[in-house]
């Protein structure tokens, strides 16, 4: 239990970055509404969910703090690479959420371009890291591996490893024409939902659907 406890609030702090940037408004939200893909784009049965932030909150509001690492900044480090480059404001960014039997998926859709340059730089220096609750406990190894993609995309897979056991997310940055695309993917087991995901195969899948969206605007 405690494994899992540890687990859930690791992966809450290392997908932080899925949190919309506040500030004053700069893009009219009606754009990306015709782009971001909607309850019918997805299988009958799965859990499809817009997500309204508060634009006038910060950053990472209401979720864990970033936990320490050696070497530091890597468990916030590509939080910190999309806020850096963000416009921000409602109208700037749209973000939807599908449940699968097997994975939570939560993709954001921008009115601006990601800075895929810094984010790789990140991820190459995190590739190997240590995550740490405080200073007198012990680190938790994590890895950032990066896989293969199509179109720019940069697609990675982070692990953690709590003694014996491994979990993975998958993450994704594209820059699509003027915008750009972030997504983020957890395994979540949920019987109850009939459509079964495989990550980081479903993860991708949609993504793909996403940047083509943008495409044919």
């Amino acid at each position: 239990m405690k494994r899992a406890v540890l687990a859930g609030l690791l992966i809450a702090t290392l997908t932080a970055c899925g949190t919309t940037v506040a500030g004053a408004p700069t893009w009219p939200g009606a754009t990306l509404d015709k782009v971001a893909l909607t309850e019918a784009d997805f299988p009958p049965g799965v859990l499809y969910d817009r997500v309204v932030e508060s634009p006038d909150q910060p950053d990472g509001a209401g979720g864990p703090a970033a936990m320490l690492s050696k070497p530091p900044g890597c468990t916030d480090g590509l939080t910190k690479a999309i806020s850096a480059s963000a416009e921000r404001g409602p109208g700037s960014a749209v973000k939807y959420s599908a449940l699968y039997d097997g994975a939570r998926i939560v993709m954001t859709v921008l009115s601006w371009h990601l800075d895929l340059a810094k984010l790789d730089a990140v991820a190459t220096r995190c590739a190997q890291f240590e995550a740490f609750f405080d200073t007198q406990t012990p680190g938790i190894p994590m890895t950032t591996t990066k896989l293969p993609a199509d179109d720019g995309a940069l697609v990675f897979e982070q692990t953690m490893k709590l003694g014996s056991a491994q979990r993975s997310v998958y993450m994704v940055f594209q820059n699509v024409d003027s915008m750009a695309v972030f997504g983020i993917a957890s395994p979540v087991p949920n019987p109850s939902i009939n459509v079964k995901a495989s990550l980081p195969q479903t993860f991708l899948d949609i993504a793909t659907r996403q940047a083509d969206r943008i495409r044919a605007l």
